[in-house]
């Protein structure tokens, strides 16, 4: 499992009972999570909350706030600084056990020693991209949401990035990449981190299990002659860490035997109890 454990302005306090206590900056929030399904010991340390996101057995849920908190503020890590902010759907613009691969995305251009051109897919509010171009990648990131995309540029202004390469497309990332095959245009590293269901902005479907093969197999066709890293991310509920490791194995080491293919899991550690919260898995393909 990679950890995120290199955190300053965030901690997991604690976990259990289907939720997770946590702080971002001076700020606690507690959200469900599931799977924190092991049982809390002591609720005590629960009591200092600010906020609260109750989940409705009818979907959805709504923040309950103790105190008057900021319509968002910032947290830091390492050089790079985003924006934070409760929203409808118990998320707050940044999942902190991406840490682990920002360091990865970090790290592998900086040793390249060359001028390396990224591919965000899903992208989000742009954290994995802000990573690559604090290191003077080249970055394309694409999200069906211009809400994520506005929220990326924040980000930008945020990690003083404004005078790197930064393109912010507001696109569905199928039809995106399938332009980019008739465009001629290449990259030398992909991230992506595929939602389980989603639509784009005009409606197309996208569900992982059906789409997320095709999707790599195109990308096969936008890397450059000599590729850096393909880097994948998953939240989808029941899928194992071995079926991306597989798909990398089938598309892109098929394609680039040199490189090394890797899978697992990415997790928090959680203060309390000194155990690890997992939060999702990742598949990698390196030079």
């Amino acid at each position: 499992m990679k950890l995120s454990n290199e955190w300053q302005d965030y901690e997991c306090i604690d976990a259990g009972g289907g939720e997770k206590l946590e702080r971002f900056q001076n700020i606690i929030l507690r959200r469900p999570d599931p799977q924190a399904i092991w049982k809390v010991e002591d609720y005590h340390t629960w009591e200092s909350i600010d906020g609260f996101y109750h989940r409705s057995s009818e979907g959805g849920g709504h923040w309950e706030f103790k105190k008057r908190i900021p319509e968002f503020w910032t947290i830091s890590y390492k050089h790079l600084t985003f924006k934070v902010s409760p929203t409808n759907f118990k998320h707050t613009g940044i999942f902190p056990e991406q840490a682990t691969n920002w360091d990865f995305i970090m790290n592998k251009i900086e040793e390249s020693g060359r001028e390396i051109k990224v591919l965000n897919l899903f992208a989000y509010t742009g954290a994995a991209s802000m990573a690559a171009a604090s290191r003077h990648a080249k970055v394309v990131q694409v999200d069906a949401s211009r809400g994520m995309s506005d929220w990326a540029k924040e980000n930008m202004r945020l990690s003083h990035l404004e005078n790197e390469e930064i393109h912010f497309i507001v696109d569905d990332c199928v039809k995106f990449v399938s332009r980019e095959i008739r465009r001629g245009n290449k990259y030398d590293a992909i991230v992506m981190d595929p939602p389980s269901y989603g639509r784009g902005p005009n409606k197309e479907v996208w569900k992982f299990e059906k789409n997320i093969y095709y999707l790599i197999d195109l990308c096969m066709q936008i890397l450059s002659d000599k590729p850096l890293f393909f880097l994948i991310n998953s939240y989808t509920t029941g899928i194992s860490s071995i079926v991306l490791e597989n798909i990398l194995k089938t598309t892109i080491l098929k394609r680039y035997p040199k490189g090394k293919v890797s899978a697992g899991e990415v997790g928090l550690p959680i203060t309390r109890d000194n155990m690890i919260l997992p939060c999702g898995i990742y598949g990698r393909w390196e030079e």
